[in-house]
This record gives structure tokens, sequence and C-alpha cells, in this order.
């Protein structure tokens, strides 16, 4: 197999986000009268956009939340972003030695997205290539996200390499069509995440970016 397009997942793929959005997830979802943890957060919500995660919750509990939720979410992310988001360690230098061509497909919005890369220093490396669930109609685990990316950058799902984090977005990738690499090197990650990954449906998994041209190349 040879390919002609990487895809990455932004959040716990390019940047060390994850544990900065459960926090802030779980903290805005029990300021609006759902209390949950950053733990519960992450184990049902982690990967998934947070419209899906809202159209869940309403769904469970018979009522729709204020209409602001999403907007006051966005904010404090942004906000909690410009102060601790680092870059994921050694994405700069993946990202160099990569010949193919590349681009995000990310559960989050696109003010997110570019908010996240920006602060990580990452953004004029992907600018324009930026593909957003708030693009399509089903986020991850459905496989329209991926598909729009392939399509937006001219690739065929089964000539495309997608680097996840989450069990969602291999579940969405694999159902694209697409070759799914398990990324287990963020700091939300356990001992347990790598095995998740690969059970969820990934080819191969790593924990370390300098791995990443090596394994596309052994594919």
């Amino acid at each position: 197999m040879t390919f002609d397009l990487v895809i990455f997942d932004c959040d716990g793929v390019l940047v060390d986000s994850e544990v900065i959005s459960c926090r802030v997830h779980a903290e805005t979802l029990t300021r609006y009268g759902y209390p949950i943890t950053t733990e519960q957060v992450a184990a049902r919500f982690l990967g998934r956009s947070g419209r899906e995660a809202r159209r869940e919750i309403e769904a469970e509990i018979g009522r729709r939340f204020a209409d602001d939720l999403e907007a006051h979410l966005l904010d404090e992310l942004l906000r909690a972003f410009t102060q601790t988001l680092q870059p994921i360690p050694y994405v700069t230098a993946a990202l160099d030695a990569l010949t193919l061509p590349f681009c995000v497909a990310s559960s989050g919005t696109l003010d997110r997205i570019r908010v996240a890369l920006t602060q990580a220093g990452l953004h004029a490396r992907f600018a324009p290539h930026l593909f957003s669930a708030e693009q399509v109609a089903h986020g991850k685990p459905a496989p329209d996200l991926f598909l729009y990316a392939a399509a937006q950058m001219r690739a065929a799902p089964e000539r495309c390499v997608v680097v996840e984090d989450s069990v969602p977005g291999v579940l969405g990738a694999k159902v694209a069509g697409m070759t799914v690499l398990g990324f287990s090197g963020g700091s939300h990650c356990t001992a347990a995440t790598a095995a998740a990954l690969v059970s969820a449906g990934a080819d191969r998994s790593f924990a370390d970016m300098r791995q990443l041209t090596k394994i596309i190349e052994e594919i």
C-alpha cells in the first residue's frame, strides 16, 4: 500500500489538549446542571464533538440545555488553551519528516482547531487544510468527517492514513476505509489506551511521534 494523504486528529495527536478539554467540558456541563467529572467526560466523550455530546445528554435527561452552552464551552476552552496548551512531544519533527500531504480532521470547531494549532506553533503547517465535525452531518464515530477531508484533499479513502488517539476516531476512520494508526502518547493516555485503539480497529499503535514516518513506510 502506498498513501497519498495523512489525516491527523488534532486534540491528543497534534496538541496535548485532552486533559484540558475534558476538565473544561466537565466544569461547563456541571455549571449547566449536569454534574459530571473529568474522568466521566473522558470515558464517554473523548474524541467526539461537543455537539454530539450535547445531543446524547439531552436525550438522556429529556430536556435541552440553555442555548449558550456550546458558546460558553468554547470560550472557556480557548481561554484555557492560551494559558497551558502545549504541542505533542516531537510532533514538529514528525511533520518535518513527512513527504506526504497532510491535513487535520477534528471533532473540535474550526475556531478551536485554529486557536489550538496557533498556540502550539503548528497552524501555518496545516492551514488551510483544517476540517471540523461542524462541517459534516455526523461527527466521529461516523465516517463523514474523514470522507469529507479526503474529498477536499482529492485523495481516495483507501489511500489515506489516519492518526487518531480515540476509539470513536478509529472507528470512524475504519468505516471510511482508511488505514488507522492509534496514537497513545498524549498525557491523557493510560497503559490501556494502545490496546483499546487496536481493539477498535487501529492497524498499528505507537506512542512516540518520532516513529510515525517509519511506521507509514513499513505499512
